[in-house]
């Protein structure tokens, strides 16, 4: 007798569009994101800055994104400049960094020990010396930048390299590449400020679309790892980007019809908050967390995970549950 069977899909595997199974994020959640991004970026720009200008003690600020054209860009930054083209992380997220050979020539002064003052006179070319500097400044902003941003969680991953890096450094931003001249971008001023009357500006400029990848919790979702495969993560990888409604129940308690019938505004209910919050999808348990903060927000720390959170069943050609 041959208990051997062969399971097959009751019907064809859907595949759902992006714009069903996607959704972006909302005006506030990504200007918090960018804001928080921004902050930290000049956090460690000013921390590791300071190091390769002799401990000088420094007041780092990144402004709000312009949203311009790259031909702008281009013509912003003019024919001749100290530009590096940036890479974060292992991925193909790439910036623009640029420093007029005046700043260059300033922070080159300044890591000599000098007083890091701009040139009084214009300069026609990047010195040696200038150019050797701003190569180490703008892989100091690229590894700040990859630390904070969303490639910088991957850190670690066996076989990638995660960490910043320049590409290519060329006085004619064009010739890099970093957009097209019809791409939208987002362009920033990074400004670096000594409180002895030193202050140097950098321009960071990259395309709207790499920006939101960069942005924590806004990028691409990471794909499936072999491992899970393997345990059977395959067979929901079709829903996986679907978009559920999770519940994180802070507190639940009883009130009699009376009670209820009777509520008004101005009434306090006493709530005791438990020390293990659940995190349910409908009636199904999936976590549960402490209670916490992160970037000045409410947040959920996961501490435990069922085994199995999330049922699903695939059926056989006869209809009955593999």
């Amino acid at each position: 007798m041959n208990l051997a069977q062969t399971f097959i899909p009751a019907r064809a595997v859907a595949h759902h569009c992006p714009e069903l199974t996607e959704r972006g994020p909302r005006p506030e959640e990504r200007a918090q994101s960018l804001a928080s991004w921004r902050r930290d970026i000049a956090r460690e720009v000013a921390q590791d800055m300071s190091e390769l200008l002799s401990g000088a003690k420094l007041d780092a600020t990144v402004s709000e994104p312009e949203m311009v054209r790259g031909a702008l860009v281009f013509q912003r930054l003019g024919a001749v400049a100290a530009n590096s083209l940036l890479r974060f992380g292992g991925d193909d997220q790439t910036a623009l960094l640029s420093f007029s050979v005046e700043t260059a020539i300033a922070l080159t002064d300044r890591s000599f020990g000098g007083t890091g003052e701009l040139p009084s006179e214009p300069v026609a070319s990047l010195p040696r010396s200038a150019a050797l500097m701003i190569e180490q400044v703008a892989r100091a902003i690229a590894v700040a930048i990859t630390r904070v941003s969303a490639v910088g969680e991957t850190a670690g991953s066996e076989g990638e390299d995660t960490a910043g890096d320049v590409i290519i450094r060329s006085e004619s931003a064009a010739r890099l590449k970093p957009f097209t001249p019809s791409a939208p971008c987002a362009v920033f001023t990074i400004e670096l400020d000594t409180g002895d009357g030193a202050i140097w500006s950098s321009v960071l400029a990259m395309t709207a679309e790499r920006l939101d990848r960069l942005l924590p919790g806004l990028g691409a979702p990471v794909a499936a790892n072999d491992d899970d495969a393997k345990n059977g993560a395959a067979d929901i990888a079709v829903f996986g980007p679907m978009p559920l409604p999770l519940q994180a129940v802070l507190a639940e308690f009883e009130l009699s019809l009376g009670q209820l019938d009777r509520l008004a505004p101005g009434d306090e209910i006493p709530i005791a908050i438990a020390r293990d919050i659940p995190l349910r999808l409908g009636a199904q348990l999936v976590a549960s967390g402490s209670l916490g903060t992160k970037e000045d927000r409410m947040a959920l720390k996961v501490t435990s995970v069922p085994a199995s959170p999330i049922n699903v069943a695939v059926t056989s050609n006869e209809g009955q549950p593999k």
